[in-house]
């Protein structure tokens, strides 16, 4: 039952994210050409004479994701960099997996809105809107439902469950989506921002921000 929902989440999501934020592509395709040193807005094309059906495959989404982190889960991310046919097509796709009490911690994608499905087990999933209002939209999520991250916006997936695995699959209105960890960046960037800053800035101790900034 699950592996039939799986392949019915990839297949919807694959018809169903039409406006990317992407701009269109000119041509048929325009595969990744690895090898060319041309730095551009996006990926250099190939030869279309070159392209062949691997450029457009990708192969083990069905596998479960190494959770055995700090944060206890896994993301296995399928965009252009894993599929070079992506490029400018403004779409991608990700497999999330959970260790029970496993966390995606709050983070954006500044370039895609992202489209989540249950696959297994229960996930809280939110976001939060931006200045002024600062709400937080939250949801209880089961096999089957879905919800939608509108792009930009602070978001987090969650897995209650003190025993059980979560496995969740993501689309995304982007080739290229990015990453950005709130935590990672603010309190694991290289070289550090000033502890002083921060410490107004969250309005805590200079040492809570010391103590912070030695986890990342």
């Amino acid at each position: 039952m699950a592996s039939a929902l799986f392949m019915v989440v990839l297949l919807a999501m694959a018809s169903s994210v039409v406006l990317a934020s992407d701009p269109s592509p000119l041509q048929d395709f325009c595969v990744t050409d690895k090898a060319s040193p041309v730095l551009v807005n996006g990926l250099v094309c190939k030869n279309p004479k070159d392209v062949v059906a691997e450029d457009f495959f990708f192969q083990g989404l069905n596998k479960a994701g190494n959770t055995k982190n700090k944060q206890g889960s896994n993301v296995t991310p399928v965009n252009v960099m894993q599929i070079p046919g992506l490029n400018t097509l403004g779409i991608s796709l990700a497999r999330l997996d959970f260790a029970p009490y496993g966390l995606v911690p709050p983070h954006t994608h500044p370039r895609a809105t992202e489209i989540l499905t249950v696959i297994e087990g229960t996930l809280h999933v939110g976001f939060v809107t931006s200045n002024t209002q600062n709400r937080l939209i939250f949801k209880v999520l089961n096999a089957g439902d879905v919800f939608v991250f509108p792009v930009g916006l602070i978001h987090f997936q969650f897995n209650p469950d003190m025993h059980k695995d979560a496995v969740a699959i993501s689309g995304l209105s982007s080739q290229n989506p990015g990453l950005n960890i709130i935590a990672d960046q603010v309190f694991g960037s290289d070289p550090k921002i000033d502890r002083g800053l921060l410490a107004k800035a969250f309005q805590v101790d200079k040492g809570v921000i010391d103590y912070l900034q030695k986890q990342f």
